[in-house]
């Protein structure tokens, strides 16, 4: 079975274009067949778009973890977790 992550970045740091959430997302080290990050930063996915593009790229568990942006370049897991589909 494909599982897709959707990690939702959060915090009270702020979200700006200084950080590239592509390549702090790679260094979570996620085992997902795929993972998209989405924030409140306008232009970004949010995650009924992230869901969406999972389900039709064949994804059949889905999987949204929460993520805070640290020392302003990288992403820490919360330990949060919710399940969308499967």
């Amino acid at each position: 079975m494909k599982t897709g992550v959707i990690v939702y970045v959060v915090g009270k740091e702020s979200l700006d274009d200084t950080i590239d959430f592509e390549e702090a997302g790679k260094r979570l080290s996620i085992k997902a067949d795929r993972v998209e990050i989405v924030s409140s930063i306008p232009g970004n996915f949010d995650v009924m778009d992230a869901w969406w593009l999972l389900t039709v790229k064949g994804m059949k568990l889905i999987v949204c973890m929460i993520a805070e942006v640290v020392n302003r370049s990288q992403l820490r897991l919360t330990g949060r977790e919710l399940r969308l589909c499967g």
